[in-house]
């Protein structure tokens, strides 16, 4: 087939194009170099960069940090989080210095902060100091009312693919839901519905992206991350309790 065919077929069918794909596998083996090479050039090297400037312009993205503080397990790099009951259970809600990293989910507070500190077990995560009530309080009560959205600064890291699904999800109405099918067409690839499942599944921001709004194509709610039942309820309280709108 031509090269426009196939980087047409090839974005409907994994949701991005060949170079955003190539450079996600490079993100990937660079990953596993950094944990068992001794250096950040041997690295980038045996993850298939062809030169360290390449490498250093791609590496905030695909890291989510500076090389050697990957290696290093995101040694001295500083989350502060706080754990409080909510009207759905316990909530964690993390930050770095860029903004909010994690907002979970759960029955058990230790449960979540033993998840938070699996992401970087070097990484120097501790209670947030008095001050950071104040952004627990307003991701408590976007949980209470999800409806009304909320405007704090983010620290997110995904693959291109994953961002657009995530911006879709931020587009669709409070109280309304689309399906995987309609997910992907929003995010640029029609043929990717199974990829924005997953993407959904990857949302590290439980509410303040709304990866609750998601469906099958049946109507059925599918499976949600913090619990189905979590997911049916943060869906009423933006209907109002007058049913969804598809």
């Amino acid at each position: 087939m031509s090269p426009f065919h196939f980087h047409r077929l090839f974005k409907a069918t994994t949701g991005v194009t060949p170079g955003q794909y190539a450079a996600g596998r490079r993100g990937e083996r660079v990953r596993a170099a950094l944990a068992g090479s001794r250096s950040v050039t041997d690295a980038l090297y045996e993850a298939g960069y062809q030169s360290s400037g390449r490498f250093y312009a791609e590496a905030q993205g695909a890291l989510g940090m500076a090389p050697a503080r990957y290696r290093a397990g995101g040694a001295k790099l500083a989350i502060e989080f706080a754990v409080a009951e909510c009207s759905l259970g316990w909530a964690l809600v993390a930050a770095t210095t860029r903004g909010l990293c994690a907002v979970t989910l759960g029955d058990d507070a230790a449960a979540l902060i033993a998840d938070l500190t699996r992401r970087f077990p070097r990484a120097v995560v501790r209670p947030a100091p008095p001050g950071f009530a104040r952004k627990v309080a307003r991701v408590i009560r976007l949980i209470a009312t999800p409806a009304r959205g909320i405007e704090l600064p983010l620290d997110i890291q995904g693959s291109a693919f994953q961002v657009r699904v995530w911006q879709a999800l931020q587009r669709i109405p409070a109280g309304e839901t689309r399906s995987y099918t309609e997910l992907a067409r929003m995010a640029g690839a029609p043929r990717a519905a199974r990829a924005v499942a997953s993407a959904c599944g990857a949302n590290p921001l439980a509410v303040v992206i709304p990866c609750h709004r998601a469906r099958r194509a049946s109507g059925e709610l599918a499976g949600y991350r913090w619990g189905i039942e979590r997911k049916k309820e943060l869906l009423r309280r933006e209907s109002g309790g007058r049913g969804l709108k598809k």
